[in-house]
């Protein structure tokens, strides 16, 4: 289906990159279906991206226990995120095509905790290192696997 839409194309997938360890990253958990990532641009609190391990374009692409693996893995992420950080908020967001904004053509859903005075930063961020990002996986790793 992603063929219909106006997707990014590089050369190479860097989420598929960080799962098959080619390229450091910090993997907060991973799944036969769906892995955790810590984004290196922290939007929010404690903001995470849920991938499908397979490679998958958009949203349209995944199959439907995918789609079904990603969906309990976006929730599991927030109540990790709600446990360690505590926010007052979750945003969730995720975006199929160039018009959406989609920059990476792997789909992957963001989950972050809310900023102390709301919303979630859209402008530019700092990047963090990822020792830094190791350090936010540390605090969700053990909220998990509690439900």
């Amino acid at each position: 289906m992603s063929e219909v839409l106006d997707v990014p194309q590089p050369e190479r997938c860097s989420f598929c990159d960080y799962l098959a360890g080619v390229r450091p990253f910090s993997i907060v958990d991973r799944s036969a279906f769906t892995a955790i990532l810590v984004t290196r641009e922290q939007r929010g609190v404690g903001h995470v991206l849920v991938v499908p391990v397979a490679h998958r374009p958009t949203l349209l692409d995944l199959e439907p226990i995918e789609a079904s693996a990603v969906m309990t893995t976006v929730i599991a992420a927030a109540a990790a995120i709600m446990s360690g950080f505590k926010p007052r908020g979750i945003a969730i967001w995720q975006n199929n095509g160039f018009p959406a904004k989609q920059t990476i053509p792997h789909v992957h859903f963001h989950i972050a905790g809310t900023l102390p005075d709301g919303g979630t930063e859209f402008g530019d961020v700092p990047e963090l290192s990822v020792e830094q990002t190791d350090q936010i996986a540390d605090v969700l790793r053990p909220f998990l696997h509690q439900r």
